[in-house]
């Protein structure tokens, strides 16, 4: 069970307000990149129940995430999520897509952190807030874990809803990731408009065109 040992460390030196930043969609060859934002308070405590069950979002069944998510979004202090899609995925590459994903989960907020634990090796650029990038930090840190599950449990809803719009390609099941199904259904339909197109193996490469000749 995750406590809340490295939150307490950034509070005790005076930071009033933490916040946890982690994303879910990085891998997929379709749909958004999500990222969520939750902060805590020097007053918050991990209470028994759903608070306590708070882990990486990959550990958990999608059950036991969407009981969690509501658990987590009444309790802490406050929480965002940024959205980036994937024409922007495509334009400025997912790592920079999910950057700017953080940074409008981040903006969004009505209470803002005055320190940022986000998941990861590399820190979120262009905000001025201090901040600290944990590796694993998801599955080290309740806040960072917290911001997980609610970027994930948000991502697969609009997920779902995309499937409506485009229920040949099945992406309630699969969520966009490259599964053997996801493949085949490309392969029989070819990519849609919330496909990556910059993705492999969906990527299109240019065409090679052959220059005419000049006329005499």
């Amino acid at each position: 069970m995750l406590n809340l040992e490295t939150e307490k460390k950034f509070l005790e030196l005076g930071y009033k307000y933490i916040g946890g930043v982690d994303e879910a969609g990085r891998g997929p060859l379709a749909g958004p990149v999500v990222a969520a934002c939750v902060v805590i308070g020097q007053d918050f405590q991990i209470e028994p129940g759903d608070l306590e069950l708070v882990a990486d979002s990959k550990k958990l069944t999608a059950k036991n995430r969407e009981k969690i998510f509501k658990a987590i979004r009444e309790k802490v202090l406050a929480v965002e999520i940024g959205i980036v899609n994937n024409e922007d995925i495509d334009k400025i590459n997912i790592l920079q897509a999910s950057f700017l994903a953080m940074r409008r989960s981040i903006k969004k907020l009505k209470v803002q952190p005055e320190y940022i634990l986000t998941d990861g090796s590399f820190k979120i650029p262009k905000i001025d807030t201090p901040q600290t990038a944990i590796i694993q930090g998801d599955a080290k840190v309740w806040v960072i874990a917290a911001a997980s599950i609610i970027a994930k449990v948000s991502r697969d809803w609009l997920m779902s809803e995309l499937d409506k719009k485009y229920p040949e390609y099945l992406f309630a099941k699969h969520k966009g990731y490259g599964t053997k199904v996801h493949l085949e259904k490309i392969k029989e339909f070819g990519p849609c408009p919330i496909h990556r197109l910059s993705f492999a193996p969906i990527k299109i490469k240019p065409i090679k065109t052959i220059p005419s000749k000049k006329r005499p």
